[in-house]
């Protein structure tokens, strides 16, 4: 079976309709003799050629068969040249692959060894089987940070880190290429924050409260266009509050869980931005101390730190709330973390216990199942990403 194609053979067959770019110039000096009209001509047939996607055929169907091409290929295809490279890395991309019926699911997992030193993000696909790692995180180690998807594209946003001995925020984002299998910065945020809600909501990212730079609880509220790579400071929340955590419904932001300077312990309040209208508002129907949240369909799934044996499920219909039992008993001190496969919700474990098997939920069936999905180490959050 022959191995993945090499960038030259990609650029190979990407000229078959012509010989080479030579032929193309030698035809114009023929033919610039003959006036300053053809050479015109010609000289736009050149500029056309070097200019197009695949000569000879145009932009929108070059750009269907490029996305037909074997994801293991993307890579290659990248270095063919910089127009195919920035049409890989656009939205534009996912999108025809989306038309296409080729978009792939897979599990981006940020685990750590059982000693806590060590971390690394690793690929699963929905078979359990491990396809890679991914390149080392530029930048110094962090904690605090936010993560989100966006296009494709995993977000790795602020947080802090600690270098011989001093603590140091940070505003910046980085981005990870599922299809490139590279790293890049983006625009740092207006804010340096840890401990913040992060989520993707109308194709944005939404950055919420968390702690600054001196340690002070934040009410701010940040928007990133990815379109323009600009984060843009927007109302914020009626009070400061961190150690929350945001996810999208029905086009609007909710923010929940964490601490409020205004409350005593938890907050239990939902704070609810609406991009339409440009405004908050509150209800008062949230989960407190959540160590865990995921969405799946039209629901969050949370675990609450008092009560990890029960999935605490909450649709944004009704503002209703309801437990499920999670089928783990005994002694066992696993806790968890979610992972989001086929609309399936996925324990992951968070904590040493070589006998535990990751849970399935189906949500649709309201059913349980263990699978053999299982990242190498131990959980600390994950992002699924469709690209």
């Amino acid at each position: 079976m022959p191995g993945p194609i090499s960038a030259k053979r990609i650029k190979e067959s990407s000229v078959m309709c012509f010989s080479d770019a030579s032929s193309v110039k030698g035809s114009a000096t023929i033919l610039v003799s003959n006036g300053k009209s053809e050479s015109t001509v010609v000289s736009k047939a050149v500029e056309d050629f070097h200019s197009s996607i695949l000569p000879g055929l145009p932009d929108d169907v070059s750009k269907y068969c490029l996305a037909l091409v074997p994801r293991s290929d993307f890579s290659a295809m990248g270095a063919v040249s910089k127009q195919w490279r920035s049409f890989i890395k656009s939205k534009e991309f996912i999108i025809v692959r989306k038309l296409a019926g080729l978009l792939e699911e897979w599990l981006y997992v940020l685990t750590v060894d059982g000693d806590g030193k060590e971390s690394r993000w690793e690929v699963l696909d929905c078979f359990g089987r491990k396809h890679h790692d991914l390149p080392t995180m530029p930048g110094p180690h962090k904690v605090g940070f936010g993560v989100a998807s966006l296009n494709g594209k995993l977000l790795v946003v602020a947080g802090y880190s600690v270098l011989d001995g001093t603590a140091s925020v940070s505003s910046d984002v980085y981005q990870y290429d599922s299809c490139l299998n590279c790293w890049s910065k983006l625009a740092g945020m207006n804010v340096a924050r840890y401990d913040f809600a992060c989520t993707e909501v109308n194709g944005n990212i939404y950055a919420v409260g968390g702690c600054g730079a001196d340690g002070e609880a934040l009410s701010s509220t940040e928007i990133y266009d990815a379109d323009a790579d600009k984060w843009t400071v927007i109302e914020s929340l009626q009070r400061p509050r961190w150690g929350c955590f945001a996810c999208g419904f029905g086009g609007k932001l909710y923010v929940m869980g964490g601490r409020s300077s205004f409350t005593i312990g938890n907050s239990r309040f939902v704070d609810v931005y609406d991009p339409a209208s440009r405004a908050w508002a509150r209800m008062k129907n949230g989960c407190v101390m959540v160590t865990a949240h995921a969405v799946a369909g039209k629901k969050l799934f949370c675990v609450e730190w008092k009560n990890e044996r029960k999935l605490a499920i909450f649709s944004p219909a009704d503002n209703s709330w309801e437990r499920v039992a999670v089928p783990v008993t005994g002694s066992s001190t696993v806790g968890f973390r979610f992972g989001i496969l086929d609309g399936k919700v996925l324990l992951l474990a968070a904590q040493e216990d070589p006998g535990y098997r990751t849970l399935v939920y189906d949500p649709e069936a309201g059913e349980w199942r263990s699978c053999g999905i299982k990242p190498s180490g131990l959980c600390v959050c994950s992002v699924t990403i469709r690209a």
